[in-house]
């Protein structure tokens, strides 16, 4: 109290608030410097940290103290990583099935075709009548792997663009007739009816690789009548979609495919079938190679299904 009561007596007042003033400043000034050098140094540790794995995003930022914009930046980075490491995963399994599938594919006609041949060298040779038709088969074996190589051959080079089209204008109507000619004794088989939604009498003049678009059509009518009921129907309509547009539909009242199959459907050698002994033929590549031929045409695919009614398969075409 005495000390006080002398330097209140003796010294100004104001010398007094100054010089607290100045001293609570000056701390002030050098504790915020001293943190603030503290929180850099801290947070450009993880600024560093993290452009070893992800150069791109945060070289291109100046550093700041701020953290609420740090914290939302590492949170974009975990989810971003979160992502790409689910996207791995995912991909990883596809790999995974997609080489099963190859190998199933492959190694049923390999198998028949080496059956076929051990038999004949094991003395079936000799007789006239069992060595042409166990080479009958053993041809059989060997034209659907050729068949399975050469769609996976165009698959490549659809993905990778080196299938050229030749776009050219052609009247879709009398494709749609051309294919159900083809198609027409295979329907009979089955009982089913290849029909039009109505009688086009004038032509429809489209845009894109003709040759391309029949196979299209082929494999969509194909797998109709393939998944289609006795007596049923498959029938296509042409529509005019926008001014320079029309969507082709291929519709039918077969065995429908289930939900959770759709997403998958165009996948290379997915099938909804996944029995060991599939009741129906085909390499499983003709709907990948359906959407592949459509997206070189900078088109688009479409799928509509429900199990024991029927699926649509659509696609658009830009009109001539």
């Amino acid at each position: 109290m005495s000390v006080f009561l002398y330097l209140f007596y003796t010294i100004n007042i104001l010398h007094i608030l100054f010089f607290a003033f100045f001293t609570y400043s000056f701390s002030f000034l050098i504790i915020q410097y001293r943190v603030e050098k503290f929180i850099y140094k801290r947070i450009n540790k993880i600024y560093k940290d993290l452009t070893l794995l992800e150069s791109t995003s945060f070289r291109r930022h100046s550093i700041t103290t701020d953290m609420a914009t740090l914290t939302r930046q590492i949170d974009k980075y975990a989810k971003d990583k979160k992502l790409e490491i689910e996207t791995l995963k995912v991909r990883e399994e596809y790999r995974k099935e997609f080489m099963g599938n190859v190998s199933h594919e492959l190694k049923t006609p390999l198998f028949t075709v080496q059956g076929y041949i051990e038999t004949l060298l094991d003395g079936a040779l000799k007789d006239k009548n069992v060595a042409e038709k166990y080479l009958e088969r053993a041809n059989k074996g060997v034209e659907r792997l050729i068949y399975i190589v050469k769609d996976l051959d165009m698959i490549t080079k659809l993905e990778v663009g080196d299938l050229r089209l030749n776009v050219t204008t052609f009247d879709i109507v009398d494709l749609v007739k051309s294919v159900f000619d083809l198609l027409e004794m295979k329907a009979a088989k089955k009982k089913i009816s290849l029909m039009f939604d109505m009688d086009y009498k004038q032509p429809i003049l489209v845009k894109g690789d003709e040759e391309r678009i029949q196979q299209v059509l082929t494999n969509l009518v194909v797998n109709s009548i393939k998944y289609g009921h006795q007596n049923g129907t498959t029938e296509i309509s042409i529509e005019r979609l926008i001014k320079n547009k029309v969507i082709v539909r291929v519709t039918d009242n077969g065995e429908g495919i289930g939900k959770e199959h759709l997403p998958r459907l165009f996948e290379r050698f997915y099938r909804v079938d996944k029995s060991g002994s599939r009741k129906e033929g085909g390499s499983g590549l003709g709907l990948s190679i359906v959407k592949h031929i459509i997206e070189a045409h900078d088109e688009k695919i479409y799928v509509e299904s429900e199990v024991n009614v029927g699926s649509e398969f659509s696609f658009t075409l830009e009109k001539a």
